[in-house]
């Protein structure tokens, strides 16, 4: 998701990761290019992000208003002239607005009135999790289901990407209401419903699998000895908190369904490990090895898949 000085919002969704690498390097050299040919900029000349409150912003106009400007200036900023009454005017209206914003409930307060609901998309796990009083988020169960009913024979489940608007509808509607028919007709296309369950995962502010598990699991994936490194994976995922090791065995459950159909729906265990590796697992800060992390990261799936019984199952097994 990249969103300019301008205030405009875009997101770029592939499921290649290859092709979201060079993405990413493009639009990087391109804010680099940018940042070198904007030296001399004039703060007016340009619209300013502000992580401030409202009214921080309203004052901040206000002494910004104050300074000289030349007659002529233009600027990216729609600017009006106001006579003596006018700049009144204008200042009355400025201090019934701060009053207005000053007494706006809390976002507490709306929560307890019903008029926001808690969101699914974008909460950490535990809280989504506490909030369901479950250790596996309803949304995720709801589309598994969806899906085996479904999909299982659908040709590059999981690969192939829905319609985004689509998927984006899906997601307000999860935000927002307490009850969800996957069935309806609206979401007929089973890619819809798998895009949505990997934006879900995608946009927890932690990963499924922490981020101080991270480099743990690197280490276990680069271990030569098969049965040490299953081992190593399995003590890992057992020691993960109870929303996350729940969650995790019924996603793995379930895409172990999605590649024993493999030579109807072409998504193997690689295949999978290659769309979930970056998904479940993302180091806290991104360094610049990037590929060797994605690398990694999708053994680890592919493993974890591969291995399910030994690593999601008793000691007995």
């Amino acid at each position: 998701q990249i969103t300019t000085v301008s205030g405009n919002e875009f997101l770029l969704q592939s499921d290649i990761d290859f092709l979201i690498l060079d993405w990413f390097h493009a639009i990087k050299n391109a804010i680099d290019r940018l940042q070198k040919e904007r030296s001399c900029t004039s703060r007016n000349l340009e619209f300013k992000l502000r992580r401030s409150s409202s009214i921080e912003l309203l004052n901040s106009l206000d002494t910004e208003s104050k300074e000289p400007k030349p007659e002529n200036r233009k600027s990216l900023i729609f600017r009006l002239n106001y006579s003596a009454s006018d700049t009144n005017d204008r200042n009355r209206v400025k201090s019934r607005l701060k009053k207005f914003i000053s007494r706006r409930p809390s976002l507490k307060t709306l929560q307890e009135k019903g008029l926001i609901k808690d969101q699914i998309f974008g909460s950490h796990l535990h809280l989504v999790c506490e909030h369901e009083k479950s250790t596996v988020p309803q949304f995720v169960r709801l589309c598994i289901k969806a899906v085996e009913r479904r999909g299982l024979d659908v040709d590059g489940i999981y690969r192939v990407s829905g319609n985004l608007a689509t998927i984006q509808k899906l997601r307000f509607v999860v935000n927002q209401e307490e009850k969800l028919n996957l069935d309806d007709s609206q979401w007929e296309d089973i890619h819809v419903v798998t895009g949505a369950l990997k934006m879900f995962f995608r946009e927890l502010p932690e990963p499924l699998f922490p981020y101080c598990f991270f480099e743990q699991f690197v280490e276990a994936i680069k271990i030569q000895d098969n049965a040490t490194r299953i081992k190593s994976i399995r003590s890992l995922v057992n020691k993960l908190p109870r929303p996350n090791y729940d969650t995790m065995k019924i996603l793995f459950e379930h895409l172990k369904k999605i590649a024993a159909k493999e030579s109807v729906n072409l998504m193997s265990t690689q295949s999978l490990g290659i769309v979930f590796g970056p998904t479940l697992l993302r180091p806290e800060k991104e360094t610049g090895n990037m590929a060797v992390h994605m690398l990694y990261q999708n053994q680890i799936v592919e493993l974890m898949l591969s291995e399910y019984s030994k690593i999601f199952g008793s000691e007995e097994d």
